[in-house]
């Protein structure tokens, strides 16, 4: 007898709490074995391939592409086993007398065994945890279910009696009879309370039909009240006071009827919401000076002009630039910190994590250089670049985009020279990088066409005072101009 699993997203790990769904790699009707990547989702930190804890055959997708789901929804059901009748493995379901709870019965295998599963998806997700529960579908009533959750015109083929196994949930107020995930959001889109509604499907189960309707009645009242309202004001008098324009948006700002709305959701999101919490949490102060960094220019062409033994891979200006931070964080270690707001403390963290801004199509992502402080140019380098073009590609995971405790944000790239930066929270301090590019300066006295770039430094003002902020600037500086400065930390 097959049973059909349920399987959830599972929970992505760095605190992330949904998804969106990028792409399916299977089909309904596709054979999945254990362990394969079955969607493609993004989070608020990277792009995801989902692996299935079980092998068979999928039998409904949750959700279309570009749909937000959050942590526990059910991505997929999956089809464990085959019908009677036919010749294959040792059954995985067995008659009523296997039906009690994993724990009654420790010694005969794990509820992962039986059922197809890993056992091992990701960061927080077992399927061999909790008791399930048990219930049973008639064919019928699953091929509606299947239909009404999927959006699929025909029905599935008919088959046996098949056990659907779905994780106890809290549940506090009562079960709400609805199947299908997609008429949950639909209903949590339009505000309709499902446990008002009276389901038409088998057993009184809540279909999109019934929250279609819902969505209707509503919408009918609300019109009729809109035009009940607006009667007395058309009988008034044209000199009278003009009441608001129906189009104005919450802020108070008017909108045009055709205005785009974007959804601030992925990294668009993600990113909206560091930065707005960075300004609200961090009294942030900015400092910055212009450098000349012909000398620094000379010393890079001459690093990678190098030849025999002494060449190695090419070095960039953001390499440089790096080893020069965490040169300066070894002399003023009160900006490789955090502060931790519930216990008042200002934590000054023994290694540097050097996050470095990458702008990619997804938008703006800050990968991480772990242990920058124990790396010379040239490592530093080429982990930079390895992070890059994963960034490029979109595969950065989630641990290469946190941790960092110090950020920088070569904003030159765009052609520009200066910049405030925003702290990238919870870190204390970011250096902001302008183009590099000739003119007039005075050098030994003499006024001469020289290579300058400004610099910029943003740092919260709760680890330190304005002195070692314009140290750390300062010796940024120094480093820029006379690289031979460096020496003395080789």
């Amino acid at each position: 007898m097959a049973q059909v699993l349920e399987f959830k997203l599972p929970d992505l790990g760095e605190g992330l709490t949904e998804a969106e769904i990028v792409r399916w790699l299977v089909e309904v009707g596709d054979v999945v074995a254990i362990d394969q990547p079955v969607v493609e989702v993004e989070t608020a930190k990277a792009m995801v391939e989902v692996p299935c804890p079980y092998g068979g055959v999928v039998t409904a997708r949750f959700g279309e592409e570009g749909t937000e789901l959050p942590v526990g929804a059910p991505l997929l059901t999956v089809a464990v086993g085959a019908p009677e009748g036919t010749v294959s493995a040792p059954s995985l379901s067995s008659g009523p007398d296997t039906s009690s709870p994993s724990g009654s019965d420790k010694g005969s295998g794990s509820d992962t065994a039986s059922s197809g599963g890993s056992g091992n998806v990701l960061v927080g997700y077992g399927t061999g945890a909790p008791a399930a529960r048990r219930r049973r579908i008639r064919p019928g009533r699953l091929d509606r279910a299947v239909v009404e959750s999927t959006g699929l015109g025909a029905p599935v083929a008919e088959s046996p009696v098949v056990e659907i196994l779905v994780a106890d949930a809290p549940v506090h107020e009562g079960p709400v009879p609805v199947v299908s995930p997609l008429v949950r959001r639909l209903a949590r889109q339009h505000d309709i309370d499902l446990r008002r509604l009276a389901g038409s499907g088998p057993d009184g189960l809540i279909l999109r039909a019934d929250v279609d309707r819902a969505i209707r009645t509503a919408e009918e009242t609300a019109a009729a009240t809109a035009r009940a309202a607006q009667a007395p004001a058309r009988s008034q008098p044209k000199s009278a006071t003009p009441s608001a324009s129906p189009a104005a948006a919450p802020n108070g700002v008017a909108a045009a009827a055709d205005a785009e709305r974007i959804p601030l959701r992925g990294v668009r999101g993600a990113v909206a919401d560091k930065l707005s919490r960075s300004r609200t949490e961090i009294p942030d102060a900015t400092c910055w000076v212009d450098a000349d960094a012909t000398e620094l220019m000379a010393v890079r062409a001459a690093m990678n002009a190098a030849t025999g033994p002494s060449a190695g891979p090419k070095v960039s200006v953001l390499a440089l630039l790096a080893r020069i931070c965490t040169a300066a964080l070894a002399r003023f270690p009160e900006l490789n910190a955090t502060v931790d707001t519930e216990a008042r403390e200002i934590v000054r963290l023994p290694g540097v994590h050097l996050g470095f801004a990458a702008q990619t199509e997804r938008g703006l992502v800050v990968p991480v250089v772990r242990g920058a402080h124990t790396r010379n140019a040239e490592s530093i380098g080429a982990e930079i670049a390895r992070l890059t073009e994963l960034a490029r590609t979109g595969k950065l995971s989630p641990a290469q985009l946190t941790g960092g405790t110090f950020t920088l944000n070569n904003y030159g790239v765009f052609g520009v020279d200066g910049s405030t930066p925003i702290i990238n929270h919870p870190e204390a301090a970011m250096l902001g990088v302008g183009r590099i590019m000739p003119k007039p300066w005075v050098h030994q006295g003499e006024l001469a066409v020289r290579q300058v770039v400004q610099l910029s430094l943003t740092f919260d003002h709760r680890v330190c005072d304005g002195g070692t902020a314009g140290g750390f600037l300062r010796y940024v500086a120094d480093c820029v101009e006379q690289p031979a400065v460096l020496l003395r930390t080789v």
